[in-house]
Order: C-alpha cells, then structure tokens, then sequence
C-alpha cells in the first residue's frame, strides 16, 4: 500500500465530500434530502471519487469500483441511523482502496 497516496485519498475525498455537502445543504431544503438523498448522497460520492481519482492519477474505474465499495458500510450505517460515522468509514475504506490501487501502478523506469 501506498501511505501517501491513502493519506491524500482521505483528504481530497473528504474535502469533496465536505464541500458537496454544505453547497447541498445550503441550496436545497430539508425535504430534498428526505425523498431524494438516497440518489444524492451516492451520486455527490462518486463525483468526488471521480475528482480523487484525477487529482492522484489513479484509474478511474478501478478508484469508482472501489468508491462503490466503499459506499456499502457507508450505507449500512445510514440505515442505522450513523450517517456521518458511515461517511467517515467510508472514506478511510475508500482511501485504503486508492492506497492499494496506487501500489499496484507499474513504476516508470527510464534508462
């Protein structure tokens, strides 16, 4: 794994996620998120992970295959009643994800 690849993964999506939520919240009312977040909270997530897959030139569908992986606890957690501690899993799972997928780069040698 690489470390500093999982530690800038966490950040970078965490941010996004961050900054999406207060746009989000700030924009639309209370019952948007009651009737329509069960598509807004995955969509805003795999905007964000598209946007760290870029910013760490990782793949993109392999770093949006583990974003919806990640996604998973995440939800389990909201049905349980613990968004945000979800949320927060989430991104640790999603960073361990980027860390895994950037050790797995080739290295690029010039000789």
């Amino acid at each position: 794994m690489d470390r500093g690849i999982i530690w800038r993964a966490a950040v970078v999506q965490a941010l996004g996620v961050a900054l999406v939520s207060v746009a989000l919240g700030l924009a639309l009312p209370h019952s948007f998120f009651e009737q329509w977040g069960f598509i807004a909270g995955p969509a805003a997530w795999i905007a964000c992970a598209a946007v760290t897959a870029r910013a760490l030139a990782l793949d993109l569908r392999l770093t949006l295959a583990g974003a919806a992986l990640a996604g998973l606890p995440s939800a389990v957690a909201t049905l349980a009643g613990a968004h945000w501690a979800g949320a927060a899993l989430a991104v640790g799972v999603f960073a361990c994800w980027c860390g895994w997928l950037a050790a797995r780069r080739p290295s690029v040698r010039w000789t």
